[in-house]
């Protein structure tokens, strides 16, 4: 509920019985069209829908999955949320007064070499966080981050057959899934902050943060500081999981960025060994030095 006032919020919710029940017996054709009768007149400024649960024959042929992704697509809801055990919920329910832990990213492999990747990534997050935060206190929860929005501004946006493909791969890895309207990390930090005041970490291998200190942010008039404003609130940090040199060197080639470099470790390079040119590697710097950046341990063995 985005209304102010219990008297706004009560009438919010008239207008959305009267829809609900209009849209059962005259806008049942399709999920969309079901969601937009729904919707009129409430959602998007005064009601925001994150979670569906559909009963009765009229609806057995409809993709519930596929529902739930279509409310993100359609901006029906910030974030919806998969679990990779039990009954769906709104993800209200999982991040009310919890640290939490998300590993924003594409999960565009989902072979079987990539998802135990990902499933050790999101547990080293969770782990380091309890660590952080005393063994007495209880277990963070952690989840895989995706996006509707296109991974980059000059990409399609996904559609929703490949969403819940990677949606499914997550899930079998025994993750928990966020599926978030935008992109960017300061978005999915204001979803988080609504619901918990405790700490909030990301987790994110170096090429997703060297992309995120290159976007322009254009869509923001302050551009990347403010972006840095935003996603660094009070309880915010980024985990930065270490990367191979070789992986390293052949994304930056194949994204087309230069300015960086690194010394390594046996093959690997933490966010503590990587630098940027002037001006932004002082900006760089600046965050590492103040713990608003926090390089993770290489991996055993490395």
């Amino acid at each position: 509920m985005r209304d102010p006032s219990n008297v706004l919020q009560q009438q919010a919710i008239g207008i959305l019985g009267v829809n609900l029940i209009y849209a059962a017996f005259y806008e049942g054709q399709t999920k969309e069209s079901f969601l937009e009768g729904v919707a009129q007149d409430v959602v998007a400024e005064r009601i925001e829908i994150d979670h569906v649960d559909l009963r009765g024959p009229a609806f057995e042929s409809w993709d519930r999955r596929a529902l739930v992704v279509h409310l993100v697509r359609a901006g029906f809801a910030e974030a919806v949320f998969f679990p990779s055990k039990g009954s769906p919920v709104p993800p209200t329910e999982v991040l009310y007064k919890k640290a939490v832990v998300l590993a924003p990213g594409y999960f565009g492999h989902t072979d079987a070499v990539h998802s135990p990747v990902h499933a050790r990534l999101l547990a080293s997050a969770i782990q380091e966080l309890q660590r952080e935060l005393g063994e007495t206190k209880s277990a963070p929860a952690g989840f895989f981050c995706l996006t509707v929005a296109p991974f980059t501004p000059n990409e399609p946006a996904p559609e929703i057959p490949d969403l819940l493909r990677r949606i499914d791969a997550l899930l079998a890895a025994g993750g928990d899934v966020l599926l978030f309207r935008q992109r960017e990390l300061y978005h999915m930090t204001a979803l988080v902050n609504r619901h918990t005041q405790a700490p909030v970490r990301f987790v994110a291998g170096l090429s997703l943060v060297i992309r995120a200190f290159e976007d322009a942010y254009g869509n923001l008039e302050g551009r990347r500081l403010e972006a840095l404003a935003r996603l660094f609130a009070q309880n915010v940090r980024i985990y930065v999981y270490p990367m191979t040199a070789t992986d390293l060197r052949e994304w930056l080639k194949s994204a087309s960025t230069t300015g960086w470099e690194w010394s390594e470790t046996n093959g690997w390079v933490s966010a503590s060994q990587l630098h940027r040119a002037p001006p932004l590697g002082h900006l760089f710097a600046y965050l590492l030095a103040s713990n608003f950046l926090v390089p993770m341990r290489l991996p055993a063995g490395a």
